[in-house]
């Protein structure tokens, strides 16, 4: 065996010569030799170089050339497109290669050969060696691992009889060149034929046990061909073999994620899941409404994500706030995650290990940051001073780090390009696999924000914001479309095809929905056929689908899933006294005539905004800063004035008379009532509050010198209170908190918190059910964000009470009652359109700012935009209340749950999970006991020393992966005790934090699905099912699966019967299964066999068919969008870079160049592959008899 390993490895040396000297040139300059071999070389290679006068890649050894390989990796793994897992192949190889070349003739045991030969073919797979090559390492290894015992000897060929002229047209024989077959002796000891010498008896070369060896024709026979029928095996067995193989081969249609975290299971929040790996690109915008759980359909996709490929590194980004109170960190470990986080030195040492190492530090390959930390110097570096070295930047790194997945939240932090943080979260997700954007800001469709956030998110796709508004046109009339299948009416279809006609006439749509085979599939049904109610029905969600950002947003609106707790607004009036409307309008007044005098010009209505607000907020809180308000722009004005006022007798000037007009408003502060009726009514709300259980407020103000004033009067008044805003330190914020979820029996508790918007920017605080609004935005939907820290999901308490505090005359009271209470935002969550959201707001700013109103006309248009906007609301959920009751037309909620419900699949069900574990456990420990113990969802998982001993040689095959699951998993194999208490199901985890929870992501099950995977022979299953609807009876039945190549990959069950009725249930016969004790319906199968597989061959050359014709119509909308989006794409970015004169914009503006090549060069490549190789293939996995009874029998 060394001799044979010795040898691969000799080959080996090769093959990474071959790829080396064809990549390096590549990758490197024209002295590549220099930077990219001599230069990573160590001393002592670098002296062999020299002394043998080495000047090509051949001339140096195995070692020199993983060295070589390892130094130039993170180029090498971006240019050649390689795996994440090469490096691990890597540096296994030269830990191979240093075992080898110093075995004793003891040798290793057999399971420690077989991971280096498993090494060297997954090696070989990523190098793109010759077949050949890797046929007999895949050989070798496969031999190894059949082989448990020590081999036996080979039997010796007996002596070659003398040879006799045979006429060549009497030889013939019986196994030919590639066959696979096995001794007559030890069928366990299988290989190809190499080579065929025809004699009286027939002589072959086999490939066996790693080396060539010779038999004649009598010692040999066929392997069984593949997929023939086999054994008959229990029903167990056989959903352990199928849930297998949807584990090994995941699904489009399926979803893996639905129980595999400690979650409460929620449909809706599986629809963004659904829409992220169907997508082209794994990219969202998540823009759900406040409090339905954004951060948890992150960790679902992620979840997802995982079970579908092997994720290494996430990069989680988001305010400050959440890194501080850990929100993601906590969140994570829902899904058994651990991530770092990163502050400014943490960070700064990642971008150095990345520019020495050329990969992101492995320990921080999960981690979050915050938006604070990007400035121009982590962004673009700083200049070296003198004898110091220059500070890398991130666009100082080549390659750039290369997450598997980016997390954004509260993504409309990025809205401005001009910041940093934009520019930082492009450079993250340009050269990131996935992506996901998380914000309950709302986006108007069409919007520049919108825009910004999807050219961030899709570059490929939205390329600038004229191409961005044209890609927009056609929604208008695809929402017509929509309306007119919902209505129902006689015309409904000559109308939306009416509408779909006008989408297709835009712009976008002559180039795009044109030429889309489902658009025009559509639009020919709706003109020239008549459609049923459930098409009718069908063609609502395809519509909904030609949206042109629907692929890449989703948005899950609170009233699309119903309340999560009564909302009870109560309105506190408080007027002013006397001194305060006094102090008020002179303040108001003297601010205008300072910023008349100073714009006298322009229009300052928009100027007063701010101090109007402030004043009707808190007048008390103001007042220590109403000299430094009003004089500030007072030292401008006497600049201004200059010689204008030269020779003007003392008070003739309009600065005297303003300063005259400061100096009284400064002494009406100063005499300021110090009976404050506002603060009295907050007061007294606190006091009543008190006497509950939950005596827990929340109160908001959006100015500063409010809480500030408000903290220091209620703790005055031995209220204990906690202040967070912006500026609040990170310990500060911390600690708050922890006092503030205390119960009010502690000492240290905290029963009121002051907040500001910012303070509490995506934090949850569902464990408090009162709320007073100091103050109130005039924006609906900053109304909507303050209500939502409290109305989420997880509130326990029946109704939350939202106190609103109101000054009547002040402007915010006319807002308030003309219009927010009017739209209903404080009831219920608003359930109007973005679009009609972003009018109100803009309508009310528009109104609050027009100064030449008077009170009555303001109050007048304050009213008649609330009317309109709550008649488009009224409509909007009037035709969806007329979907229900008159057409059946499906709910959101119930659109998500059938969804979901079609997406779910038997075999990925936790009773199914765990059927397949205890089949792994008896088939690879065996010893017939039993090694799951427990009745209830919290079980005990016992096997003993020798079975963990197998179970951590498995364990040690998998790729290695850093995370909680698999320590946990690690530690019980290499434990002391036998017991691990584990669960299979999301309630079993939710309860028990730290059991294990093996779902489809856990290494237990990765385990299993290999063991239990593809066979050679499809194998045979009897069982019983109870069905009233299908005539009961003996049915044979066989499935398929269907693999899909091409642009769009899939992979499916495909079950046939000889009853249609049977083929179309037999999952859900499956399901409620028993096992059969009578199978003598098995002989009647193997009669039928021919019989099931001319009905497969119809039904598959009929599919195959549609998917090529399918895939070529796919592939060539889709090559030309990609085409014509990417020379869009570059001629912005060379534009911008002409125009830039700053040699740091310049670099990025390069970058963005080099990474949108790259990108397109890719995606091209894979486009072109996918074209070229679209087919269905297919094999059957399984033949068996159901005998259905019915239940009443």
């Amino acid at each position: 065996m060394q001799k044979i390993v010795v040898g691969f490895l000799s080959d080996m040396t090769v093959v990474l010569h071959k790829f080396l000297s064809e990549w390096l040139p590549k990758i490197g300059r024209d002295d590549w030799w220099d930077q990219n071999v001599i230069g990573f070389l160590s001393d002592s290679q670098i002296r062999m170089v020299k002394e043998k006068n080495i000047t090509n890649l051949g001339g140096l050894d195995l070692a020199a050339l993983v060295k070589v390989f390892s130094r130039n990796l993170s180029t090498l793994r971006y240019k050649a497109h390689l795996s994440q897992e090469i490096g691990h192949y890597l540096i296994e190889l030269s830990h191979m290669r240093n075992r080898w070349a110093h075995v004793g003739l003891e040798g290793y045991p057999i399971a420690d050969v077989y991971r280096d030969l498993d090494t060297l073919c997954r090696l070989l797979e990523e190098l793109d060696a010759s077949e050949v090559y890797k046929d007999s390492v895949r050989i070798a290894r496969d031999q190894l691992f059949k082989v448990e015992a020590k081999p036996e000897p080979e039997p010796e060929p007996e002596p070659e009889p003398e040879k006799q002229p045979i006429p060549k047209h009497i030889i013939s024989s019986m196994f030919s060149i590639g066959d696979m077959v096995c001794l007559v002796s030890d069928s366990a000891k299988q290989g190809p034929v190499l080579s065929v010498k025809e004699a009286e008896e027939n002589r072959y070369e086999v490939f066996l046990d790693g080396a060539k060896k010779s038999f004649y024709e009598s010692q040999l026979q066929q392997l069984d061909e593949p997929n023939s029928l086999g054994e008959l095996i229990t029903l167990d067995e056989f959903n352990a073999q199928m849930t297998a193989l949807q584990l090994q081969h995941p699904s489009l249609s399926t979803l893996y994620s639905l129980n595999s975290a400690r979650v409460e299971f929620i449909p809706y929040q599986f629809r963004p899941v659904l829409k992220f790996i169907r997508a082209d690109r794994p990219r969202l915008l998540i823009a759900d409404g406040v409090g339905v759980g954004k951060t948890i359909e992150a960790g679902l996709i992620l979840r997802e994500f995982q079970a579908r490929r092997d994720v290494r590194s996430v990069l989680i980004i988001c305010p400050r706030p959440l890194v501080t109170e850990r929100k993601w960190e906590s969140e994570m470990r829902r899904f058994d995650e651990k991530f770092t986080h990163l502050d400014g030195q943490a960070l700064r040492y990642c971008i150095a290990e990345t520019d020495l190492d050329g990969e992101w530090p492995s320990q921080h390959a999960k981690t979050i940051m915050p938006y604070s930390l990007f400035d121009e110097t982590l962004l673009h570096g700083s200049k070296s001073g003198r004898g110091k070295k220059k500070k890398l930047g991130l666009l100082d790194l080549d390659p750039p780090p290369k997450f598997d997945l980016v997390i954004v939240d509260e993504a409309h932090h990025i809205r401005n390009t001009d910041t940093f943080s934009h520019q930082a979260v492009r450079y993250f997700v340009d050269n990131a696999e996935a992506a996901i954007f998380l914000t309950a800001t709302p986006v108007q469709m069409g919007s520049h924000d919108l825009f910004v956030l999807l050219n961030l998110l899709r570059p490929d796709l939205i390329i600038d914001e004229e191409s961005f508004k044209h890609m927009a046109a056609p929604n208008p009339y695809i929402n017509s479309a929509i309306n007119n299948v919902r209505s129902g009416q006689s015309t409904w279809q000559s109308e939306s095809a009416d509408s779909l006609r006008h989408s297709m006439n835009t712009a976008w749509g002559r180039r795009f929905l044109a030429s889309d085979p489902e658009f025009k599939k559509l639009l020919n049904s709706l003109e020239n056929t008549h459609m049923d109610h459930a098409e009718r029905i069908k063609s609502i969600a395809l519509l909904e689908s030609f949206h042109t950002f629907s692929s890449i947003i989703n948005r899950t609106r609170r009233r699309d899933i119903g309340e999560f707790t009564i909302r009870d607004p109560r309105t506190v009036e408080i007027d002013f006294t006397q001194s305060q409307r006094i102090l008020h309008d002179a303040v108001l007044d003297t601010q205008a005539s300072i910023l008349s005098e100073l714009h006298p010009t322009i229009n300052i209505n928009f100027l007063m905004s701010t101090i109007r607000r402030q004043a009707a907020s808190c007048l008390y809180g103001l007042a220590p800063l109403i000299s430094d308000i009003l004089s500030r722009r007072i030292n401008v004005l006497i600049e201004e004035e200059g010689e204008a006022t030269y020779g003007l007798t003392m008070g003739d000037s309009p600065v005297d008379e303003i300063l005259s007009r400061i100096e009284e408003v400064e002494d009406l502060a100063e005499k300021l009532d110090p009976k404050d009726p506002k603060l009295e009514a907050l007061i007294k709300i606190i006091a009543e509050k008190q006497d509950m259980e939950n005596n827990k407020v929340i109160l908001f103000s959006s100015f500063r010198h409010t809480l500030r004033y408000l903290f220091e009067k209620l703790s005055a008044g031995s209220v204990r209170v906690g202040m967070v805003h912006g500026g609040t330190p990170d310990e500060e914020r911390v600690e708050y908190r922890r006092r503030f979820k205390l119960n009010k029996t502690e000492s240290e508790a905290i029963d009121v918190l002051l907040f500001s918007e910012i303070g509490c920017e995506g934090l949850d605080y569902q464990f408090c059910d009162c709320m007073v609004n100091y103050d109130l935005p005039w924006n609906p939907m900053k109304v909507e964000q303050r209500i939502g820290r409290i109305d989420r999901r997880g509130q326990k308490s029946e109704k939350v009470i939202i106190y609103n505090l109101i000054t009547p005359g002040t402007l915010d009271a006319e807002v308030y009652n003309r219009c927010l209470m009017r739209i209903g935002v404080f009831n219920s969550a608003v359930g109007a359109s973005e679009e009609i959201l972003g009018q109100i707001a803009k309508g009310i700013t528009n109104v609050a700012e027009d100064m030449a109103l008077s009170t009555a006309e303001r109050q007048e248009k304050l009213q008649q935009l609330s009317d309109n906007q709550i008649r488009n609301i009224q409509e909007q959920e009037a035709l969806e209340e007329k979907q229900v009751e008159l057409f059946g037309i499906r709910l959101p909620t119930e659109q998500m749950e059938e969804d979901i419900e079609d997406a779910s699949s038997y075999w990925l069900t936790p009773q199914s999970i765990e059927n397949l574990v205890a089949a792994y456990l008896s088939g690879l420990i065996g010893g017939g006991q039993k090694y799951i113990l427990g009745e209830q969802s919290g079980k005990s998982l016992r096997v003993a020393q020798e079975g963990r001993n197998q179970l951590l040689k498995e364990f040690k095959q998998l790729p290695h992966q850093v995370s909680i699951t698999n320590k946990q998993w690690e530690d019980y194999l290499k434990g002391s005790n036998p017991h691990l208490k584990i669960t299979f199901t999301a309630k079993g985890a939710m309860e028990d934090q730290a059991v294990a929870f093996i779902n489809p992501t856990h290494p237990l099950l990765k385990q299993a699905s290999i063991l239990f995977g593809p066979k050679n022979t499809s194998p045979l299953v009897s069982f019983v099912s109870v069905d009233d609807e299908v005539e009961p009876g003996d049915y044979c039945f066989a499935i398929y699966e269907w693999v899909f190549s091409g642009v769009n990959e899939n992979l499916i069950f495909r079950p046939v019967s000889t009853s249609s009725q049977v083929a179309l249930k037999l999952p859900k016969l499956i399901e409620f299964a028993t096992p059969n004790s009578d199978d003598h319906g098995i002989s009647d199968l193997k009669g039928e066999l021919e019989n099931l597989d001319i009905q497969h061959y119809t039904l598959w050359s009929l599919a195959r068919k549609n998917h090529i014709d399918e895939n070529k119509k796919i592939a060539a909308y889709k090559k030309e969008s990609l085409e014509t989006s990417h020379r869009s794409r570059l001629t912005i970015l060379e534009e911008k870079l002409e125009v830039a004169n700053n040699e740091k914009i310049q670099r990025m503006r390069q970058s963005q160049i080099k990474t949108a090549q790259i990108d397109y060069e890719y995606r091209l490549s894979e486009l072109l592959t996918a074209e070229k190789t679209a087919e269905l293939n297919f094999q059957p996995i399984a033949y068996g008899v159901v005998k259905v009874v019915r239940s009443f029998a």
